[in-house]
């Protein structure tokens, strides 16, 4: 491989692992347990990092405690809301914690130690919770929407001779499209994939 190639690949490299660092509140070492593991309570006292999604935030006596949907965490230990849940689980700390900041969905992740097991309520199932003690309280700020174009629509004047479609009047970037027309943008959630009906609804196609 020539030298700056090799320059390259390993500039790209380490340019990508200073991109992957956990936040420092979140360094550690932690048990191998997961919210479903520790839900019969043998882990009890381990050391763990877990995070999810807020089902609710209740402050009381002086403390705070979040009802979390669990899911896997990442390499920066952020919650990764895409794969399967891997259960509930209860974190408390001290202090007041604004439920209205800390609001149903957004992603948290907590560090801290296993405490007992909580049951409360799902519908009317007795769901048992592990319990954190939590040293750590991480929200991580929202997910930025991004915006999707249903698909491009060509111009009438469009000349099939002078290239394949979409070669000059049609839509190959997100800034290019000298000749062909497209509908507004529709801004969407993180993760969220809309239809191509409902694309075309939401742009005032048919």
């Amino acid at each position: 491989m020539p030298r700056w190639k090799l320059a390259l690949v390993t500039l790209s490299a380490l340019g990508l692992g200073a991109c992957a660092t956990i936040p420092k509140p979140l360094t550690g070492s932690f048990a191998a347990v997961t919210p479903q593991t520790a839900s019969g309570g043998a882990a009890n006292t381990a050391h763990v990092r877990w995070g999810g999604q807020i089902i609710k935030t209740e402050p009381a006596d002086g403390q705070t405690c979040f009802y979390m949907l669990a899911y896997p965490l990442n390499d920066l230990a952020r919650p990764q809301t895409g794969q399967s849940s891997m259960g509930r689980f209860v974190a408390c700390h001290s202090g007041f914690y604004d439920p209205e900041i800390f609001t149903k969905g957004r992603e948290v992740t907590f560090t801290g130690t296993l405490h007992g097991i909580i049951t409360h309520k799902v519908g009317t199932y007795d769901y048992p919770y592990p319990r954190v003690d939590a040293s750590t309280v991480y929200l991580w700020p929202k997910r930025p929407l991004y915006v999707s174009y249903p698909g491009p629509y060509y111009s009438p004047f469009y000349d099939p001779f002078w290239g394949p479609p979409g070669y000059w009047g049609g839509y190959w970037g997100p800034y290019y499209r000298p000749y062909g027309y497209y509908p507004e943008p529709i801004i969407v959630a993180p993760r969220q994939r809309l239809s191509a009906p409902a694309a075309r609804k939401m742009s005032g196609g048919k």
